[in-house]
């Protein structure tokens, strides 16, 4: 006869392995959330190579995000009010980010002394919830769903930066704790989304101006489709770590252009046809 116990001990995880992974997961958190606070504090960017395959998995990325964002005191009490979101195609695992209000300015916007080198440009819409949602309201959404949520839409531009050395090859989870390679938030005027008559993303077309460069144009090239699509999958993310997001709470949504890129002292002006536009001085 079998013995069960010992099918049952071999397919059980041993407690001392597990809290030995537990152990490496946390030390390696520890390490990259240092290399990208000492690249902010310091303005010197950080080699990603020594940490290429120091993440596991996309929760270690999101365990560095917050580890960063608790220690520079982005947002003491409560859930982040500002986000990024997006992913390549609806079948690609979506990823998330929350920003710094700091760097989160209103249209006309200059840049200031805001730290920024790469200087990337990115077209996009933002959208802002109209009432608080919960996890329990965020769970029962299926994917592509919760465009219901949304009361108002605005132009945004995100600048995107990075605090890994310039030529690298960061991998993609470095870049995912790196606040999914994020710098600045430029956001225009909020008008009113309607989720029962929304744009006609299709034909939605938007405009890119850079100073001494080529006017980029673009029509219907979301990479979702809708930037809505991915409000359930936010709102279930956010949710799970931040408990319940308040009416007011804003989602930038991924580009319709590409990664353009600016220059110190360029000037960037991005416009969506009837939805309104955004600029930043940097």
């Amino acid at each position: 006869m079998p013995d069960d116990r010992a099918v049952i001990s071999a397919e059980t995880p041993d407690p001392a392995d597990l809290a030995a992974q537990a152990g490496a997961t946390d030390a390696a958190v520890d390490s990259v959330a240092q290399a990208l606070l000492q690249a902010r504090a310091s303005a010197v960017p950080a080699d990603p190579e020594p940490l290429a395959s120091a993440l596991p998995d996309a929760d270690a990325a999101y365990a560095v995000q917050n580890a960063v964002a608790h220690a520079l005191g982005w947002w003491s009490t409560g859930a982040p009010r500002y986000w990024k979101s997006g992913g390549p195609d609806r079948s690609a695992v979506l990823t998330h980010a929350p920003l710094p209000e700091a760097g989160v300015w209103t249209h006309p916007a200059h840049a200031g002394a805001w730290p920024l080198s790469l200087r990337g440009i990115e077209a996009e819409i933002a959208l802002r919830l109209g009432q608080a949602v919960d996890a329990a309201t965020a769970a029962q959404l299926a994917d592509g769903e919760g465009a219901h949520l949304i009361d108002a839409m605005a132009v945004s531009i995100e600048i995107v930066e990075t605090r890994w050395a310039p030529g690298s090859k960061p991998a993609a989870l470095l870049k995912l704790a790196d606040q999914q390679s994020h710098g600045a938030l430029v956001l225009g005027d909020w008008v009113p989304f309607d989720a029962s008559a929304p744009p006609d993303w299709a034909q939605q077309r938007c405009t890119v101006r850079i100073t001494g460069q080529d006017a980029v144009a673009r029509q219907g090239t979301h990479s979702l489709g809708d930037p809505a699509w991915l409000l359930a999958a936010w709102l279930r993310h956010a949710t799970q770590h931040f408990g319940t997001l308040p009416a007011g709470t804003v989602v930038t949504t991924g580009t319709w252009a590409g990664l353009q890129h600016a220059r110190l002292g360029d000037a960037v002006e991005v416009a969506f046809e009837g939805i309104g536009n955004a600029s930043v001085q940097l």
